[in-house]
């Protein structure tokens, strides 16, 4: 179906609505007195351990060895097929604005609902933009087909195989397949990077959301090194700082740590899940990174929840959805349960 939503935005991105907002949380609802506990960005919240970071990664512009090695690192998490298939950015936010600028004006088709910040690049760019729901539902005359996998905000799995058959239709016609998987960490299986060099597919991945580290910003593309060299160009030089450079490059390849985060993030969603669960609430779907659940007073528990001091995120598209990233310290927990607690009786 087309995307009624028309208007002309020419405001800045950030001025949609995104998890995380706690400026507007505060404007709204006051500063609570033990701070915020934010559930509303899917963010691990017991991040990678940064350790120490030599002074020269602050002063100096980052060079070519420091950035190759962050770039060897991404090659071995991601299992790419080669060096020249890998582009480091400031965040995947800059690929998804980039994206749009890299092509003529195409008729593209968003499967939603989701991140939306991909049809509002597209739209900003010029192009026509539609949604749809699955993959098999686009309309046939799809030019870049946009699918975030686990998707967010409910977790819907699309399967790689079926996935790559679309790829090959699209590039067949010279098209676009692009692949965000801001939340695989958690579900390795379904991540795409192996086959990232297929004609027309183009894969996103996020550093800061598993390791924790949203304000790094850092984030990869993976693609054949014909679109990864215009990626390259269009980012320019020393795109990605220093210390992402450092501290990106070991959290890559610290497998112990990539390990234990996976096993205690699964254990905490299935906490968090039977907690929404005794409270009444439906789970609509997610990753071990957040759960979607489902009230008919989702915005009035929205708010008791910001009341005491925690902030969700809900949805207008979907009035009765609130999603929750998953509290990182004890604390939080307990805190999280009491509210639930009083919201129920």
């Amino acid at each position: 179906m087309r995307d009624d939503n028309t208007s002309d935005i020419s405001s800045p991105s950030l001025t949609l609505p995104h998890g995380g907002d706690l400026a507007a949380a505060e404007a709204q609802y006051g500063p609570p007195q033990q701070g915020w506990i934010d559930l509303s960005t899917g963010i691990n919240p017991i991040p990678y351990p940064v350790g120490n970071i030599e002074a020269e990664a602050f002063s100096r512009l980052p060079e070519k060895p420091a950035l190759d090695d962050l770039r060897l690192s991404a090659l071995d998490y991601y299992a790419a097929p080669s060096l020249e298939s890998v582009v480091a950015a400031p965040g995947t936010q800059a690929l998804i604005q980039w994206l749009p600028k890299l092509r003529p004006r195409s008729r593209v088709c968003v499967i939603s609902p989701t991140y939306a910040e991909h049809a509002h690049a597209w739209r900003q760019a010029g192009h026509e933009v539609l949604v749809a729901t699955s993959p098999d539902q686009a309309p046939e005359d799809t030019e870049v087909l946009v699918v975030v996998n686990p998707n967010n905000p409910d977790g819907v799995r699309h399967a790689p195989g079926a996935l790559l058959e679309t790829g090959r239709r699209l590039a067949s016609r010279g098209g676009w397949l692009i692949v965000d998987e801001a939340f695989a960490d958690v579900t390795p299986d379904l991540g795409l990077s192996a086959y990232c060099q297929q004609d027309g597919v183009i894969i996103l991945r996020s550093f800061g959301k598993f390791f924790g580290l949203a304000g790094l910003r850092l984030g990869f593309a993976l693609s054949n090194p014909e679109m990864a060299g215009r990626l390259n160009r269009a980012l320019g030089p020393w795109a990605v700082s220093g210390p992402a450079c450092d501290i990106g490059a070991r959290a890559l390849l610290d497998e112990a740590w990539i390990e234990q985060t996976r096993e205690t993030l699964a254990t905490g969603m299935r906490r968090l899940e039977a907690l929404l669960v005794d409270n009444g609430l439906k789970l609509a779907g997610g990753t071990d990174l957040f759960i979607a659940a489902r009230s008919d007073q989702a915005g009035a528990l929205h708010g008791h929840l910001a009341q005491n001091g925690i902030w969700t995120r809900v949805f207008p598209d979907h009035g009765n959805w609130v999603r929750f990233g998953q509290p990182g310290l004890p604390e939080h927990w307990r805190c999280l349960e009491t509210a639930l607690e009083t919201w129920r009786d």
